[in-house]
């Protein structure tokens, strides 16, 4: 095995891997200590960081920030948190600055940061709705890579899993040994799904189409995203794994 690595769960760091996770959400507490993890991105700063990372998370809330930079420094994951809007391309220039000044590099992107500022009817949105969509979960993660890559080129990385812009991505980038992959989570109880797995009538529903009879919960994402960054996974790129229960009807 390279760098370092004798298994996905051991502890044992390679010599380089840093890890950028854009806007995640804070995790909920309950007597001082997390109940559950409450977002994939804050799993994913938990699953990678226990395999060793330097992680640095980023929420548009500073309050988010302070929580889930407490609840990773008390499970002794090296951590940096700082407050970005992935929107705004100042943020996202300070979030890769500051990542690349306290880490001396970036070996991995999870480019999770999402918004979804409508719920109902599709035909029902307004333009102003697809707009902020568009922007936030597709333009940002497209800027942010752009941001990301030289950095990921000029240090020669072998390990890396830019999620999202998979397909277009993944032949231009292999040859700098950048790899990429998009996770496709199905369900998952996470705060900003809540609208679904929170009504009991679309739970119903959806676990008629699922093999495994649950909705996921944010440590399964984190660990396939955590597998994905391994030498384990270094003959995948340009691929969406998809992690739905066996959902039967998907993209």
């Amino acid at each position: 095995m390279r760098e370092g690595w004798s298994r996905i769960d051991e502890i044992q760091p390679p010599n380089r891997f840093r890890r950028l996770i854009p806007n995640h959400a804070s995790p909920q507490t309950h007597g001082g200590a997390p109940r559950r993890t409450e977002s994939i991105g804050l799993a994913a700063a938990q699953a990678l960081g226990r395999r060793g990372a330097h992680v640095v998370v980023s929420s548009r809330r500073q309050a988010n920030v302070d929580k889930a930079v407490a609840l990773l420094q008390s499970q002794s994951i090296r951590v940096t948190g700082t407050t970005c809007n992935v929107g705004k391309g100042e943020d996202r220039e300070k979030l890769v600055q500051l990542t690349v000044d306290q880490c001396g590099g970036i070996d991995i992107l999870v480019s999770n940061a999402a918004v979804n500022p409508f719920f109902g009817n599709i035909m029902d949105s307004t333009e102003d709705v697809w707009d902020k969509i568009l922007s936030v979960n597709v333009k940002s993660a497209f800027l942010l890579t752009k941001l990301v890559v030289p950095h990921m080129e000029k240090r020669g990385v072998s390990k890396t899993a830019l999620l999202g812009l998979t397909k277009a991505l993944a032949p231009e980038l292999a040859q700098s040994n950048i790899r990429v992959n998009c996770v496709a989570p199905g369900i998952i109880k996470t705060r900003f799904s809540s609208a679904l797995w929170e009504n009991e009538d679309i739970v119903d529903e959806f676990k008629k189409q699922l093999s495994i009879k649950r909705i996921g919960e944010p440590e399964e994402i984190g660990g396939t995203i955590a597998f994905l960054c391994s030498d384990e996974a270094s003959y995948i790129t340009g691929e969406t794994i998809t992690v739905t229960g066996g959902m039967g009807c998907r993209l």
